[in-house]
């Protein structure tokens, strides 16, 4: 075992132990999660299973600028690992995608593997969904500086989050989609989230919350993980 599997996984022990900590529903053990992210994966099965969530998520992964459903493209392996692990477990409410993440559905570990690289390797939209305040007001300024101080220490200056410590990337994802996520922590029906940011998220106002997914919602994802236009197409579905 490499010692950036290693770190990932001491870190996701950390992580299931504080939410555990959090309250309701038990945290999975480490050990699909882990198994799923040693393991090889073959991007030819990834995109098979992908097929299946492509009628939601859209075959480039783009998801809905309305966050009705999240981009998935460009986020990190573990981190789509672990959440598809958590909502096998019970510990994120999704109905909707409940049914389609059971081992019945896709597969064991090396489903949760192949689907996750794969799904890792799509380009992001370059026309993500996004709050009402440009930056240059104050509104953007004040998030910014919500964000660098509440935020930026776990997912990054730049929301990029980190595939070791199972932060998702945030930029270039859904306005509207975060910011039920942020409700939905508080609320309980995810129960997945790290306990310090669950804390974090109780101190700040609504107003305070939509501020922060504004600017987040706005940082410009790197040229490199972009798709080149709005119009492009995955040509694995060609």
């Amino acid at each position: 075992m490499g010692h950036g599997y290693r770190t990932a996984a001491l870190a996701l022990a950390a992580v299931v132990g504080l939410s555990a900590t959090a309250g309701a529903a038990p945290a999975p053990g480490p050990r699909e999660v882990e198994e799923a992210m040693l393991l090889q994966p073959d991007l030819r099965n990834g995109l098979e299973i992908y097929e299946v969530c492509s009628a939601c998520h859209l075959p480039e992964g783009w998801g809905t600028p309305d966050g009705e459903f999240p981009q998935l493209a460009g986020q990190h392996r573990n981190v789509i690992i672990k959440q598809l692990a958590d909502i096998r477990a019970g510990n994120r409410d999704s109905p909707a995608m409940y049914p389609f993440a059971l081992p019945e559905a896709i597969g064991d570990a090396q489903a949760l593997s192949d689907v996750a690289a794969y799904i890792q390797r799509l380009k992001m939209t370059p026309t993500n969904g996004r709050g009402r305040w440009e930056p240059g007001s104050s509104e953007f300024e004040r998030g910014k500086k919500l964000y660098t101080e509440q935020c930026q220490a776990c997912h990054g200056a730049l929301g990029e989050g980190s595939n070791e410590r199972f932060f998702p990337r945030l930029q270039g994802q859904h306005y509207r989609y975060m910011l039920r996520q942020l409700e939905w922590l508080l609320d309980g029906k995810r129960r997945n989230g790290n306990a310090a940011m669950t804390e974090v998220i109780k101190k700040l106002s609504g107003r305070e919350r939509e501020l922060i997914v504004n600017y987040v919602s706005r940082i410009p994802v790197d040229r490199s993980l972009r798709a080149p236009s709005a119009e492009w197409r995955n040509p694995d579905f060609d």
